[in-house]
């Protein structure tokens, strides 16, 4: 069983026109194991995306206290490619385009990157692989051979964000809101390839603003962040009370001195 833990977690950001430093983490904590699924809420500019961005290593995110722990192991130091090969994998709301480089092409070279070099899928079990997961998310052949999201659709890059996940089998997967702009078909899709991926083997952070996407992928546990922190951690009831009552509403009764982005001046 493999771990994730976020320790006393503190990100800053550069502004590009003041060259000054904005924290935007203040102290996140949160523990999570394979076999469970987790959710954040939180209202926008609260820090969600932040703390996905920072698990995965991206770039202008700076660490300036607290840990990110993998099986007990520090991974800050650890570049991009070294957390996937370690089994991390990050859903983002807005994937990049990459030209000259086709669906199928990027996949096996994501599933080899974590395999031994001796021991790299063979063409016939890639097939075999993709087709079945291709009939999971109701995707046509043709996405394989289109360069990885040129000209797609908001929901055919989230839709083929979940056939990455499928086809890489990461360990802990980190979904930041691949609920964005989908329809209810093709959330309900998504949520399928998700769901298929639950197990002892298998972990994931679902970073969403809405409950209606944990209808169909019912967490374990559910976060709550204000102010770049989580301040309540419940059951799937809290998603549910966060939808009746709103943000604004778990603040007050926390007593938290916390200014929400659609707050009125």
């Amino acid at each position: 069983m493999a771990t994730l833990e976020i320790k006393d977690l503190h990100v800053a950001v550069t502004d590009e026109e003041t060259k000054q430093q904005k924290e935007i983490l203040t102290g996140v904590n949160l523990k999570m194991q394979t076999g469970e699924i987790h959710a954040i809420m939180g209202p926008n500019g609260t820090g969600k995306s932040t703390l996905s961005q920072t698990i995965m290593g991206q770039a202008g995110y700076e660490v300036t206290q607290g840990d990110i722990l993998l099986d007990g192991e520090s991974i800050l130091n650890m570049p991009v490619d070294e957390r996937a090969r370690r089994g991390l994998f990050l859903a983002m709301q807005y994937p990049a385009e990459i030209q000259g480089v086709t669906n199928a092409e990027f996949l096996r070279a994501a599933i080899n990157a974590r395999r031994p070099k001796d021991d790299q899928i063979s063409v016939m079990d890639f097939i075999k692989k993709l087709d079945k997961n291709l009939e999971l998310l109701d995707m046509s052949e043709s996405m394989t051979e289109r360069y990885l999201n040129e000209g797609f659709s908001g929901g055919e890059k989230k839709r083929n964000e979940i056939l990455q996940l499928l086809m890489i089998e990461p360990t802990f997967a980190i979904l930041d809101e691949i609920d964005s702009g989908l329809d209810i078909d093709a959330l309900k899709v998504v949520a399928k390839g998700v769901n298929s991926m639950r197990g002892q083997g298998f972990g994931s952070l679902i970073i969403t603003h809405y409950q209606r996407l944990l209808n169909y992928i019912v967490p374990d546990t559910v976060h709550v962040m204000m102010g770049g922190r989580i301040v309540k951690t419940g059951g799937p009831d809290l998603a549910l009370k966060l939808e009746k009552e709103g943000y604004a509403g778990l603040r007050d009764e926390l007593g938290l001195d916390i200014k929400l982005v659609d707050d009125k001046d």
